[in-house]
């Protein structure tokens, strides 16, 4: 693709001729300041998700000239947006080129992870940096939507005023389907919500843009672009809670289905007749896999804490698996090969409480889904691995999703 220059950056020919991209569909000219503008949210986006780099590796991977970068660059710095610094280590002779920094506190955006047992918040600056956590228990009488949305709100004004920080925009996880134009919460079962508008009651209360996706979508979103998943295009993201989600990327970016609704990979029918899930349905999978299964396996009743399954767990991990978890590692296998068949993706990664798996057990469904999906045998194998992120992951990609717009208009 031929490239031209000049009026303030590089601009795709292409575009800049009026490309058209389909009969009676032509693409405008890009003026210097929308070209600026493109430039610059680029270069933002390339240290927000890959952290500092030197102007010479910017000018390089975006594909831009050196006098570009130096605009950019200086316009950004005034603002206050990065810094430069000389590199601590140097390389060859002559003057080095300068690193350039995001700075966290120019930008921050409030993340919110509501659960079916807790709501973590916090806030996260330019560059993915965790500045300040906030989370409380949620219970039968506090899990309404009105009792979550003030919570939150009261919750994120006082972490704003102790980090002496505003957010401009936030990003909400949640375990249900989730219209994503507006954050219209369709139905979250396991929080007995039906019908909520928590985008545009978010947004009334905080003041700011708000973003709500489903929480193994943003979990997802976050292993892509700062976990296991960094170096992998076609990902399967598949979350134990107390249920099981999932979220897709394809092609690098992610899959969401019409109007938002995508992922629910628990809802898979993998014993007919059996047990009754919080969907209506009867033998979806994650009635076989999820929290309540795993709490059976282990010998634990099946709301017991968190805490003590993820410590039951990792005990596990020096010690001989007991055997009910052998049904349940089978039942996990055989739900990600259907998984794997549909959606060809390179690499599954395992989150939640399925990052706390024994790693014969992770080593035991690489080897079923290898052996029995036939995409696996016909791409010559799918990896499968466990989240680095664990019980962030929603939280990080939540903010994230508030990212996307914030990045866009600094």
């Amino acid at each position: 693709m031929s490239r031209s220059r000049g009026n303030g950056g590089d601009v795709d020919a292409n575009v800049a001729d009026g490309w058209r991209a389909g009969p009676g569909t032509a693409i405008a000219g890009t003026r210097p300041d929308e070209a600026r503008q493109h430039n610059r949210a680029a270069l933002l986006r390339r240290l927000h998700v890959d952290g500092p780099c030197t102007r010479a590796t910017l000018a390089t991977e975006l594909g831009l000239n050196r006098s570009t970068i130096k605009a950019v660059v200086s316009g950004l710095t005034e603002a206050g947006i990065v810094t430069e610094a000389v590199p601590a280590r140097r390389t060859g002779a002559g003057r080095p080129s300068l690193m350039v920094l995001p700075e966290p506190q120019s930008a921050v955006v409030l993340a919110v992870d509501v659960r079916v047992d807790q709501v973590a918040m916090s806030m996260v600056g330019l560059g993915g940096q965790v500045i300040g956590r906030h989370s409380w228990k949620l219970r039968r009488a506090t899990s309404a939507p009105g009792e979550v949305i003030t919570h939150v709100a009261e919750s994120a004004q006082l972490l704003a005023e102790d980090l002496g920080t505003t957010p401009t925009g936030a990003g909400v996880s949640l375990p249900g389907i989730v219209r994503r134009v507006d954050g219209w919460v369709h139905e979250a079962p396991k929080l007995g919500w039906h019908g909520v508008a928590l985008g545009a009651r978010l947004a009334s209360v905080l003041g700011v843009p708000v973003q709500v996706a489903n929480g193994a979508e943003l979990g997802a979103l976050a292993e892509h672009l700062r976990g296991a998943a960094r170096a992998a295009k076609d990902v399967v993201y598949v979350s134990g809670a107390r249920g099981v989600g999932g979220g897709v990327i394809s092609d690098g970016r992610p899959l969401r289905g019409t109007r938002g609704y995508v992922g629910e990979l628990g809802h898979l029918l993998v014993r007919p007749g059996g047990q009754l899930c919080s969907c209506g349905s009867r033998g979806c999978w994650e009635t076989e896999v999820g929290e309540a299964a795993v709490c059976r396996a282990l010998g634990l009743p099946d709301d017991a804490p968190r805490g003590v399954v993820a410590s039951e767990l990792r005990s596990l991990a020096t010690a001989p698996l007991p055997g009910p978890l052998d049904e349940l590692t089978e039942s996990l296998a055989i739900g990600l090969v259907t998984v794997v068949n549909m959606m060809a993706p390179e690499l599954v990664v395992l989150g939640d409480l399925f990052s706390l798996l024994p790693s014969a057990i992770v080593e035991h469904v690489h080897d079923v889904v290898n052996e029995r999906s036939l995409v696996s045998r016909a791409v010559g194998g799918i990896r499968v691995t466990t989240s680095l992120l664990g019980r962030d992951a929603n939280l990080l990609g939540a903010a994230e999703l508030a990212f996307e717009p914030v990045l866009a208009a600094l």
